[in-house]
């Protein structure tokens, strides 16, 4: 069994071997044997099989059961034979009793012509290798592959039987697709095979057979010693010439279609490589101490020798070159240069280009070598056709700009330009054509050219030195004001030479405007007198310091130049120096400005106090600030400083419409209190307008109470986690939806106030409400988040009781009536008409009841009467304590006593006419004002023109807080709690 690939091999006694996978399916035919096997084992890692049997041999086999030989012959049966794990040892067991121990030998087969590389594969194959592309493509074959020839488009390969000849399909230098061409079934024994385009060449020690593809032999050649080497080294088809070398050193070249052999050289010791150049000129041999030798093959000269060498290669590309390797290096040597050697392991089979081609075991590779080393072996010496040729070779780009510059300096353009073309440098292009241009037309002063080659390469003190040395000062003096290099520069002005002088002076002025230096242009134009481009450049380059120094430099008549470093102050960020300079040119106007756009108010401030022609400029964008920022009552005073109301009123309007449209309806009751206030102040102000005025105040005071309340069940209905309790969701869902019977504000939402005015009135027992509510929602359009729930609650309603929770009913605090939770008259009692007043936060009905004064009573004097609290016929025992500040007025009880009221006037003022449709307010006369006690009244004491307004509680134990900035009512625990979480009134945020 081959445990790595999971498939098991069979030998029985019907003398055929077998292959099949662990499920049992065979894999492939069988194979016959020829004898009875008594063995089978796997060998080197599942690649070979041995057997042993009848036939008295060990034998080995591929893993598809190709018969490749005998490992060895007995004089018994083989019982057994088994190989050594991970090595390539067995040991073979004889009927005898006889042990053999055997180590096999697996020997390269393999053949090379330039980039085309053959070798043997699982002893059966060969793979064809193009080292420059990479591809290969493997030959099948059910024999020991013994040789491997390749040259050109052919291949050989001889197996134990036979040699096939192969050839490509076509010419392409690419193609990698071999058939057969032609089959010599014959056994030949040979050292070395080579094969021809219409001859294989076979060695037999001394012996060369020449033989045509249809087996015949043609010529045989018998040399003096053993032959070692052999390399076709091209030729026309049928008449190509082969390279010998031999152990007694000789080499010899000899022509297939020529019996005669000819001796090119004879050496001492023995050859083991050899090499022709491109040329056929130069010899490379490699002999059996390790020495590479070269020789002129015309003269038997040796030109030169180098030790640790075990293979050598010419370059197909460069006559000059070689390489060699041996004791771990790769050594080039580029003509008589010394040799430059880099780390390689293998032997060099080829050299082509840049590219060398290595054996290193079994692997063969191509690398690439960059020639930048004898590339520069030539520059040193200033061959520059040479470097260049070695270059195109492959060498780096900065390889490519040295030989160019090299090149350049030596004057030799032909190969600079070709150098140059290479790295695509259009500037040095240029100028080399420009320079064989002027020679064209007669100009050869080559210390002239030198000289602008190198102003170049930025050589200039050496390009002035021959600008000079050729007496053409003038163009030193033009290279050097081109750089803005001034000061050399002067050393080549004559002396009284006005023509330079003014050149030299007008590159300087042309300079300065280069913002490469632009603090040396800044000072060169402050001397000329040119403030305003001195200026620019100084405030695009963002120097403040410079900026201030020339602008208290110049003169306050200079007011474009000051003006212009106003400007720079102002884009610099720089406010300080900018009111410098508009203070020193009396530009108030844009002093009042710059103190706007820089936020600067109380600068501004002081200068429209002294100027107040600049009031408008000053107030009107910092109201528009104020209220950008949200604080409107800051802006309101800004406006108003500014005379500016109507303004004050839209930009609040335009904040209120985008708070609604943006669902921030919390901001926008906040707004719309605000507004109502800007209102107010303006019915104070303009008498024209005041009935519209007051008529706005009233309407936007009931959109806050309505926004207020509807930020509260929007967030209920768009939100996981309700922030309120079941009560006072449901009283403000009644609240809103009271409030909504005239017209529906702008966003709020019919669907969500009733949707939940259903869920807490069903939560609480209100199961008539809820119906009621959930009647009214079949009628509108309901969203789809909504829809089941909303159904679903109208069919479950209808099992609950037809009426609500007696807990949950209003009572009038004027009239004690039990008001239905749905009202059609809206927050007011069914029976005496009276407007609720509701706790702004709760939304419950607070013990409060509005009275109005009798005609003739003023403000003033029913404070004046409520607070002289006419003694009662009985005391009261309680300690009352009342608390007024800025921020709130309370009523608080710390002890509470028994209290008659059958004396109260004020009582008998709350009766009315039954069954009258009109409201009859409350009228108190001096009288019943006296009778009141202070801590019983709560006064709204609204700003003229609107009257205050009264209210009394009935029930002096429950305190009541209200807010001296919105008059809203709270319980006094709600507002102190409120208060504590928003630091602030949650309605007025005051």
């Amino acid at each position: 069994r081959d445990a790595r690939n999971d498939v098991l091999a069979v030998a029985d006694w019907g003398q055929k071997l077998s292959f099949y996978q662990l499920s049992g399916k065979q894999i492939g035919k069988d194979r016959a044997l020829g004898f009875d096997p008594c063995c089978v084992s796997y060998f080197s890692k599942g690649e070979y099989l041995l057997l042993g049997g009848s036939d008295k041999q060990a034998s080995l086999f591929t893993k598809d059961g190709v018969r490749l030989g005998a490992i060895g012959d007995h004089n018994s049966w083989v019982w057994t034979c088994k190989a050594k794990p991970d090595s390539n040892y067995v040991a073979v067991g004889c009927q005898d009793g006889t042990l053999a121990f055997y180590q096999l030998i697996f020997s390269t087969v393999h053949g090379l012509y330039k980039d085309r590389y053959a070798y043997r594969d699982s002893m059966t194959d060969v793979i064809v290798q193009h080292l420059i592309t990479e591809q290969k493509v493997r030959i099948k074959g059910r024999e020991l592959v013994k040789k491997i020839a390749i040259y050109k488009n052919r291949l050989a390969i001889q197996m134990p039987e036979k040699i096939l000849i192969y050839e490509l399909y076509s010419d392409d230098s690419s193609d990698m697709y071999y058939r057969v061409k032609e089959k010599i079934v014959k056994k030949f024994e040979c050292n070395l095979l080579v094969v021809c385009s219409d001859h294989i060449i076979l060695c037999q020690e001394k012996r060369l057979q020449c033989l045509s593809f249809g087996g015949v032999k043609e010529r045989e050649w018998l040399m003096e010693s053993l032959i070692r080497y052999i390399k076709v080294i091209g030729g026309p088809p049928g008449r190509e010439g082969l390279l010998v070398g031999l152990k007694n050193g000789q080499i010899l070249k000899i022509f297939v279609d020529n019996a005669l052999a000819i001796v090119l050289l004879k050496q001492a010791t023995a050859v083991r490589c050899l090499d022709m150049s491109t040329s056929r000129s130069k010899l490379a041999v490699v002999d059996e101490n390790d020495t590479c030798l070269v020789y002129d093959i015309h003269t038997k000269e040796l030109l030169f020798q180098e030790p640790n060498a075990n293979s050598v290669a010419w370059n197909t590309q460069c006559e000059d070159m070689l390489c060699f390797s041996g004791g771990g290096y790769l050594n080039i040597k580029a003509g008589n240069f010394p040799v430059h050697q880099q780390k390689l392991q293998g032997f060099v089979v080829g050299y082509n280009g840049s590219k060398i081609f290595c054996l290193h075991v079994f692997s063969m590779s191509a690398v690439e070598v960059p020639q930048s080393a004898p590339m520069y072996q030539y520059l040193e010496r200033k061959m520059f056709a040479a470097a260049y040729r070695i270059a195109c070779l492959g060498v780096t780009d900065a390889d490519w700009r040295e030989l160019a510059m090299e090149a350049l300096e030596g004057l030799e353009f032909e190969t600079a330009k070709k150098a140059f073309t290479r790295v695509r440098d259009l500037r040095y292009l240029e100028l080399i054509s420009s320079i064989e241009e002027r020679k064209k037309h007669g100009e050869n002063n080559n210390e002239l050219f030198l000289a602008e080659v190198y102003a170049y390469q930025g050589k200039f003190q050496e390009a002035a030195k021959l600008y000079k040395r050729s007496g053409q000062e003038r163009l030193a003096l033009e290279m050097y004001s081109d750089l803005r290099m001034f000061d050399y520069a002067k050393d080549f002005l004559g002396s009284g030479d006005p023509k330079g002088t003014k050149m030299l002076i007008k590159k300087q002025a042309d300079w300065a405007q280069n913002i490469r230096e632009p603090k040396a242009a800044v000072e060169m134009y402050l001397s000329a007198g040119e403030h305003m481009k001195a200026i620019e450049i100084s405030g695009d380059h963002g120097w403040v310091d410079l900026l201030i120094d020339i602008a208290r430099r110049l003169d306050k008549a200079e007011r474009e130049p000051l003006a212009r470093c106003a400007f720079y102050f102002e884009k610099l960020a720089q406010p300080g120096y900018a009111a410098e300079t508009y203070l020193k040119v009396g530009d108030l106007k844009a002093l009042v400005h710059l103190h706007v756009e820089t936020q600067h108010w109380e600068e501004a401030f002081a200068l429209s106090e002294k100027h107040p022609e600049f009031k408008d400029d000053v107030y009107v964008p910092y109201a528009q600030w104020l209220a950008e920022n949200d604080r409107f009552e800051e802006a309101q005073k800004a406006f108003h400083k500014a005379g500016r109301q109507h303004e004050a009123v839209r930009v609040l309007e335009q904040l209120t419409h985008n708070a609604v449209l943006e669902n921030r309806f919390s901001d926008a009751a906040y707004y719309y209190w605000m507004l109502s206030m800007q209102c107010l102040e303006i019915a104070q102000e303009n008498e024209e307008q005041k009935a519209e005025m007051l008529q706005k105040f009233h309407y936007f005071q009931h959109l806050a109470e309505v926004y207020h309340v509807y930020h509260s069940i929007q967030r209920y209905t768009e939100e996981p986690f309700s922030f309120h309790l079941p009560e006072t969701l449901f009283n403000i869902s009644r609240f809103l939806l009271h409030s909504l019977t005239k017209e529906t504000p702008l966003g709020i939402s019919k669907v969500n106030t009733l949707f939940a005015l259903a869920k807490q009135s069903r939560a609480l027992g209100a199961y008539k409400l809820a119906r009621h509510a959930y009647e009214k929602l079949q009628g509108l359009q309901i969203p789809a988040r909504f829809q089941q729930s909303i159904e679903l609650g109208s069919l479950t309603i209808r099992a609950k009781p037809f009426h609500d929770s007696e807990e949950l009913v209003p009572l009038c605090y004027r009239c004690s009536t039990n008001n239905p939770l749905l009202n059609n008259l809206g927050n007011v009692c069914i029976n005496c008409r009276q407007p609720f007043v509701f706790s702004a936060s709760s939304y419950e009905v607070l013990h409060l009841v509005e009275f109005y004064l009798e005609e003739g009573i003023t403000d003033e004097e029913a404070v004046a009467l409520i607070d002289l609290e006419a003694p009662r016929l009985k005391e009261r025992e309680t300690k009352w304590h009342e608390t007024m500040s800025d921020h709130a007025q309370s009523l608080r009880v710390s002890d509470s006593a028994d209290v008659t009221e059958d004396d109260d006037p004020f009582t008998t003022k709350l009766s009315f006419e039954q069954g009258g449709s009109e409201f009859v307010p409350v009228v108190v006369t001096r009288a019943v004002l006296q009778s009141m006690s202070r801590r019983d009244v709560l006064i709204k004491r609204w700003p003229k023109p609107l009257r205050w307004q009264y209210y009394r509680s009935l029930l002096p134990d429950a305190s009541i807080t209200m807010c001296p900035s919105c008059f809203q009512m709270f319980h006094t625990e709600d507002y102190e709690l409120l208060v504590l979480q928003h630091n602030c009134c949650p309605f007025c945020r005051r």
